[in-house]
């Protein structure tokens, strides 16, 4: 995209400078009051940040959310027991001040902050998150995060012992259980028991209800809401975290969520001063603005290789659309490993990440990138482009050319088409740099853009596809966080959707390997197991990983303590500890 250079829109002026209430100042510490110390450079009060969207929010529900978007506005609004620091990838107490685990692995212990309070001034306690946990494990409700937390086949069962503690009892063993709790936002049984028991709690906290019914323990609660435009939040003033010097966080008097139409928007407002923080640039957005970073006062960040994999795999799913002739004799192909292989040897994963990317990007031969250091196996080779070893792998599993066409052993032509999501343009060049390496081996490849939903449904709904490329990743680096990926059973095992049992003798072993590291309690045996898991991939092939993308963001100079992480979210995940300073401070409504 070439981004224009232009005066900022009128419109944007207009919204810029229209009158927003200060937010209530901070309530002072009460000595009763267990409140967490954040080891942060000590800041200034004061000051609104401007953030985008590229979609509006669905939902301010933290049990129904699903949306990325109505995720990362609900996440300033609420708090978990036990939180996953983005920076250090290591589990830290929040509103548990601590939490002891049973020699047998299978009770945790949480000891709550006492005197704290939500975001409208009503008390916290244990009673709290027996309620949350009560909801979440409701079949009815069907909240995303359900699945989490049933262990060993059996819901976690939640017994308050005392006001402040809360035992959790798990089925069986679950290696880094405490990681469970992060996200799971605690919610106020004064305001949410009543829609509960009457059956509308999956409908509650809509967009358009009042500031006034919403209350939660992140450092922000609901001020705003004008749709299609904006949301903004205004400091809880209860907050229970303070700095080293005991002042009461966050810093900031506000955060508006601007909803933007596009990637190029978004980038436009950035560039034109309307947003302080920019997410997840691309490659060619980076090149654009980085020209412009002394004159208009940002910073950009590449943070190196994210959590995301792209990846090319075949249709291997028993059930086939009863309309498809093709398919069943093209899997035949798919299904042979050296023919996985012989793909993976033919493509240049080097070119996709230098052109892809702009070098900002990472080739990849495993679905666990760098930026993951403590679970990424090191041992697995990076065999580099080779057509001559691609051939003898086709030729030794019954292919053969004819006039420089790759023929199967009945004679056939092999080809077959690849979809992907048309609104994802490195994609899209991904495969179409996939279809050139390919047609060196004799392979006829097809890409076939289509609308996002499309090629969801394609894969996960009809299995009306031969080969996709799509991109996981992005969220905890703990192995239990892929579950639904390895296993066979899993709804997110994309080349076999639906297995009942596994399909391969090695889909098998992922399984057995997967449900070990599950319960395996030391850190180094679970390495050992996750390792293996890695090293089958490398070899079979059900997914071919080619690049990485670099984890791209900026920021306003003025904006201080901004740490952008390798985890989600990754530039918002301090927000109470963000603050303007210098002499252009942030804009004063």
């Amino acid at each position: 995209m070439r981004v224009q250079q232009f005066k900022v829109a009128l419109i944007a002026a207009i919204f810029l400078s229209a009158g927003v209430a200060a937010s209530v100042p901070p309530q002072s510490q009460h000595p009763t009051e267990d409140l967490l110390i954040s080891d942060n450079r000590a800041g200034q009060w004061g000051g609104r940040l401007v953030v985008s969207l590229r979609s509006e929010p669905k939902t301010l529900n933290p049990v129904t959310s699903a949306d990325v978007s109505s995720r990362e506005v609900i996440a300033q609004m609420t708090g978990d027991l036990i939180h996953i620091n983005r920076l250090s990838q290591q589990t830290e107490s929040a509103l548990a001040r601590t939490w002891s685990v049973s020699p047998d692995g299978l009770r945790y212990t949480l000891q709550m902050r006492r005197g704290l309070h939500f975001s409208d001034g009503h008390p916290v306690d244990a009673s709290d998150v027996i309620f949350s946990f009560k909801v979440y494990l409701d079949e009815n409700i069907r909240s995303p995060q359900r699945d989490l937390l049933i262990i060993g086949g059996k819901p976690i069962a939640v017994r308050q012992l005392d006001s402040d503690t809360v035992m959790f009892e798990l089925a069986q063993p679950y290696a880094a259980a405490e990681r469970l709790f992060d996200s799971l936002a605690v919610l106020p049984r004064h305001l949410l028991e009543e829609p509960y028991k009457s059956g509308k709690l999956s409908r509650a906290w809509g967009l358009g209800t009042s500031p006034q019914e919403i209350a939660g323990l992140g450092p922000f609660r609901l001020k705003e809401y004008v749709a299609g435009q904006r949301i903004t939040l205004e400091r809880n003033p209860y907050y229970w975290r303070t700095d080293h010097e005991g002042n009461r966080l966050p810093y900031l008097d506000q955060i508006t969520f601007l909803f933007v139409a596009s990637a190029d928007a978004e980038v436009i407002r950035f560039q034109a001063g309307d947003t302080d923080i920019i997410n997840r640039v691309s490659a060619d957005d980076y090149s654009v603005l980085e020209k412009d970073q002394a004159a208009r006062s940002f910073h950009l960040r590449d943070l190196g290789p994210s959590l995301e994999f792209n990846f090319l795999f075949f249709n291997l799913n028993s059930v086939l659309p009863a309309q498809s002739s093709e398919l069943p004799r093209r899997q035949a192909w798919f299904r042979e490993v050296k023919f996985r292989q012989a793909i993976s040897l033919a493509i240049d994963r080097n070119a996709i990440a230098r052109i892809v990317y702009k070098g900002r990007g990472t080739p990849l031969w495993t679905p666990v990138t760098s930026a993951n250091s403590l679970w990424v196996d090191t041992s697995i080779s990076h065999p580099a482009r080779s057509l001559e070893n691609a051939r003898k792998l086709l030729n030794s599993a019954g292919f053969s050319w004819k006039n420089s066409a790759l023929l199967d052993a009945s004679g056939a032509p092999v080809e077959f088409s690849i979809i992907t999501s048309s609104s994802n343009a490195q994609r899209i060049q991904m495969a179409t740099m996939i279809q050139a390496d390919l047609k060196d081996l004799g392979i006829n490849v097809q890409v076939v853009p289509l609308e996002f939903h499309s090629v969801l449904d394609r894969i996960f709904q009809t299995h009306d596809y031969e080969a996709a490329i799509l991109a996981l990743g992005g969220g905890d680096v703990d192995p239990n966080s892929e579950m639904n990926v390895w296993l066979s059973s899993g709804n997110d095992h994309v080349w076999d959707i639906g297995e009942t049992h596994p399909a391969t003798s090695w889909e098998a072993e992922i399984d057995r390997l997967m449900e070990r590291q599950l319960s395996t309690t030391k850190s180094e045996n679970r390495k050992l197991l996750y390792d293996h898991v890695q090293e089958i991939l490398a070899e079979e092939l059900p997914i071919i990983c080619l690049a990485s993308p670099n984890l791209l963001v900026g920021a306003k100079n003025q904006l201080a303590n901004f740490k952008p992480a390798t985890l989600d979210p990754h530039t918002l995940w301090n927000s109470y500890e963000l603050f303007f300073g210098g002499k252009e401070t942030a804009r004063q409504p």
